[in-house]
């Protein structure tokens, strides 16, 4: 199974932004019981999706700048960037049907 791609404060620009293809950002932290619900999901999508989108995690407890440049309130949220800007932020668990038209929407 391909590793999910990990960002971080650091990385975040470089990784996400600057991304040639379009990209998904899991906001996630490991207490939040919804973003165990919906990691899973996130990472049956990373390898159906592979070379297509990329699809990232940030935990949101290791990585404090990233979630407040986005406004991020609640987790999980789910950010999609095209040619580095935001087309779409997805908040709560969802399942694995609805984030997969989202991605789709995407290409």
């Amino acid at each position: 199974m391909a590793d999910l791609l990990q960002v971080t404060d650091d990385s975040f620009d470089d990784e996400i932004i600057n991304s040639d293809m379009p990209v998904m950002v899991d906001f996630w932290a490991e207490w939040c019981g919804p973003c165990k619900m919906v990691g899973p999901v996130v990472e049956e999508l990373a390898q159906e999706y592979e070379g297509k989108i990329k699809i990232a995690k940030m935990d949101v407890d290791k990585n404090r700048q990233t979630p407040v440049r986005f406004g991020i309130r609640n987790i999980p949220t789910l950010i999609m960037f095209k040619g580095g800007e935001v087309v779409r932020t997805i908040v709560g668990a969802q399942t694995k049907n609805q984030l997969d038209e989202e991605l789709k929407k995407l290409l």
